[in-house]
């Protein structure tokens, strides 16, 4: 079958008075008055081409939403496709949907055996499925009664493809329901700035869910200033103390360290030597299980040294802590409570991450502790503490999305707390206080901190408010490269049609060595959309013809999410 179908014509009609044959008393779950006004809107636009935001807070129960439209949809012999950003996200989704949706479910990620991948992908384009769940390569299986898209978590950068064949997932989805003719939903709590602004001008059916489901309550958050403090393990004294505390009373904690490895620097006390990859300007990583320095750009590992390389001292010291270290560290503080490591590290093995999550669901595990794997979808009902640590060096990257995501995270990171009827609390540790950001969520919540975030955008004339494309080149030599981009600037200089387009740069990439190759970069910004596709059709025609060595690579990122 084609990738993308057209028109309708082979589509069953569809019932316009309720849920075609699904009923949600028998399924236990009964929806809010929130839930249901959306349900009823996305019901009354399957058959034809309508965007949705569903921006509902963490545990408004977004999913049962899904649930009963996805429902609509398989009752009518049609099928469904749901995108989440990440694979840890699959199973909980997968286990929820088997056990409350008929038909035939199946997964797509790059996980799978490449045996059982083509079998799902087949059975989709067959039309046996009727539930397609993937991740983002997922939107280009072919699926031939499509009548509903999902992008679950629409806001997560994983849904860009950041290099190869680069595409947004989302954006193509979109695009996708709109030649199929159908619905498509975007769900978030933290939804992107472009969507908010598109759902703001009406382009987008904005519906909200603003209140948890059922008894639950939105978790309280509270700052933790920990300057001056003594920290153990990275842990203040109140925040220790509250852990011991909700231990005690037999309830679940979540730690969240956004940096996998043991520590991510090996330095020399003698000399000040640091340990970095040959391929670039990049700390190697220090891994004890197994031992080795990692670099988490190329995937180079090399044994630990026992003498400092240059100047010999046995006086090398490790900086800086990674989950692997923080695991370690919290055994003696709290050795009575099971403790589980959820990263990209500890879930290499196959059913590994399934295994964790569904322990930690059980309440066989005391305190979790991970990285941004946990941050968004999971739903641990025993959980009524989590601690955020090393949040400064968040505000610090050199990438104007930077403070929409530290805030998206922070918000789904906090979303995993009081999720049942367990009051839940937030505690985020910090040495800025007085952050604008922080404060700004802590008073305004998401909305408001998005609304101060837009206006600072429309000021700057960055997206929503402008469009962007990256011309990115790498070679073997610095000099290549940043020729290579000098002389397309030239060029488009020649191209561009109005006062609107800008080309910045060039200039050398933020991370300019890596991979043993140098990286530079030239921004190109437009005020409208189709000026810049416009353009960007034309200058890629002349670079192509533009003598080059075959050393030097080159690629335009259109709406580009890292400015690497």
């Amino acid at each position: 079958p084609p990738l993308f179908q057209r028109g309708e014509k082979e589509k069953p009609p569809l019932e316009k008075g309720g849920l075609g044959g699904f009923d949600e008393k028998k399924a236990g779950f009964e929806l809010n008055p929130e839930q249901q006004t959306a349900v009823s809107a996305i019901h009354a636009a399957l058959g034809r081409f309508q965007p949705f935001l569903l921006d509902g807070v963490t545990g408004s129960g977004k999913t049962e939403v899904y649930i009963h439209l996805i429902a609509q949809v398989i009752a009518s012999g049609q099928q469904a496709l749901v995108i989440v950003p990440e694979i840890g996200l699959t199973p909980q989704l997968q286990a929820r949907f088997s056990a409350r949706l008929p038909g035939v479910t199946v997964v797509l990620h790059s996980a799978l055996k490449a045996s059982e991948r083509a079998r799902n992908w087949e059975q989709a384009a067959l039309g046996t499925a009727t539930l397609v769940l993937g991740t983002r390569s997922a939107i280009f299986v072919p699926l031939p009664r499509l009548a509903l898209i999902v992008v679950d978590e629409e806001h997560d950068a994983a849904l860009k493809q950041q290099d190869g064949f680069r595409y947004s997932a989302r954006d193509i989805a979109v695009r996708r329901a709109q030649l199929v003719g159908c619905p498509i939903i975007l769900g978030s709590a933290t939804p992107a700035l472009e969507t908010l602004h598109n759902a703001q001008r009406e382009r987008y059916h904005w519906l909200q869910l603003p209140r948890r489901a059922g008894a639950a309550q939105p978790p309280k958050f509270s700052l933790l200033d920990i300057r001056r403090q003594p920290l153990r393990a990275g842990l203040s004294t109140v925040l220790r103390e509250r852990m011991q505390q909700e231990l005690s009373a037999g309830n679940q904690i979540m730690l969240f360290l956004n940096r996998r490895g043991y520590a991510p620097v090996l330095i020399c006390h003698s000399c000040g030597w640091t340990g970095k990859c040959s391929c670039g300007d990049v700390r190697l990583t220090l891994h004890l299980t197994p031992p080795r320095l990692w670099c988490h750009h190329c995937g180079r590992a090399q044994p630990v040294p026992q003498h400092c390389p240059s100047c010999k001292s046995a006086d090398l010291r490790m900086l800086g802590r990674g989950t692997e270290r923080l695991e370690e560290e919290l055994q003696p503080l709290f050795p009575e409570a099971t403790i589980a490591r959820i990263d990209s590290d500890s879930t290499q093995r196959r059913g590994e991450l399934k295994r964790l999550l569904n322990a930690v669901r059980r309440g066989e595990v005391q305190i979790v502790l991970g990285t941004q794997m946990l941050a968004k979808g999971h739903d641990f009902p025993g959980i009524t503490l989590v601690g955020i640590l090393d949040l400064d060096r968040m505000f610090y990257a050199n990438d104007f999305r930077a403070p929409e995501r530290t805030a998206q995270l922070i918000v789904q990171v906090g979303g995993r707390a009081g999720r049942a009827e367990r009051a839940g609390q937030v505690i985020l540790q910090t040495r800025q206080p007085e952050h604008p950001l922080l404060r700004a969520l802590l008073h305004d919540g998401y909305r408001g901190f998005a609304a101060a975030e837009l206006r600072e955008r429309n000021e700057a004339e960055l997206p929503p408010f402008a469009h962007l494309a990256l011309l990115r080149a790498d070679a073997t030599e610095e000099l290549a490269a940043l020729e290579f981009l000098r002389e397309a600037k030239r060029l488009a200089a020649d191209i561009v049609e109005s006062d609107q387009i800008f080309a910045l740069g060039p200039a050398p990439s933020p991370l300019a060595r890596r991979v043993g190759r140098h990286h530079a970069q030239l921004l190109v910004q437009c005020g409208e959309r189709p000026q810049l596709q416009r353009f960007l059709q034309h200058w890629r025609q002349v670079l192509q013809k533009l003598k080059r060595t075959k050393e030097l690579h080159w690629s335009i990122d259109v709406d580009p999410q890292d400015m690497f």
